[in-house]
């Protein structure tokens, strides 16, 4: 039995030799229909280092151009498989697994333009994975008590933050400062920079 395994392993590597008796430069020249065409000009020497020691380094063949009927079709089965594919692809994205009794909520993607604004920023931790944790718990919390405003759980370098809302006006960030330190969040404030506005 170990004899017939030998046996098709040599087989089978032989075939595989012979297979690749084509050079590197060689594979790299050949042409595909609807590909780009590759053109190597070098010395024997560093044909020989490039290739190894095959002394083969006769030119592949050149290829037909395409006739314009041969582009025609080609274009014809592109814009076929287009029109196939779904106009709109509708992906819905899940927070990371907590390892508490919070459930998973889907992620809002806020669509619109950057504006100077403030957001109330629930938790600041370390780079660490028991800071991730707590952000993401914290958002998890924001997200099921606060269910209209988006909350973004990031890494800003060097710490994991939760921050809530898209606030234009300092008063409106106040007054869900308030909510939120009543909830517990002592340590929450109020952060300027870019919002996201509809």
């Amino acid at each position: 039995m170990k004899r017939i395994v030998i046996i098709l392993t040599l087989c089978i590597g032989c075939i595989i030799a012979a297979d690749a008796q084509s050079t590197f430069t060689q594979r790299i020249q050949q042409s595909n229909q609807g590909e780009g065409k590759v053109t190597v000009k070098q010395s024997a020497d560093i044909d020989r280092l490039v290739n190894g020691s095959t002394s083969n380094t006769t030119p592949p063949t050149p290829t037909v151009a395409p006739t314009k009927q041969q582009e025609k079709e080609k274009t014809n089965e592109q814009s076929a498989t287009k029109e196939n594919r779904p106009s709109k692809v509708q992906i819905e994205t899940r927070d990371s697994v907590d390892v508490t009794d919070v459930t998973d909520m889907p992620k809002k993607v806020m669509r619109g333009h950057k504006v100077t604004g403030y957001r109330v920023q629930v938790f600041a931790g370390g780079n660490s994975r028991n800071d991730r944790i707590k952000a993401e718990r914290a958002g998890s919390e924001m997200k099921s008590l606060f269910p209209g405003e988006p909350v973004y759980v990031h890494f800003y370098s060097p710490r994991w933050v939760c921050r809530i809302g898209n606030y234009r006006s300092y008063e409106e960030a106040d007054e869900v400062l308030h909510r939120v330190r009543n909830l517990g969040y002592q340590s929450a404030i109020i952060v300027k920079g870019k919002i996201t506005v509809q």
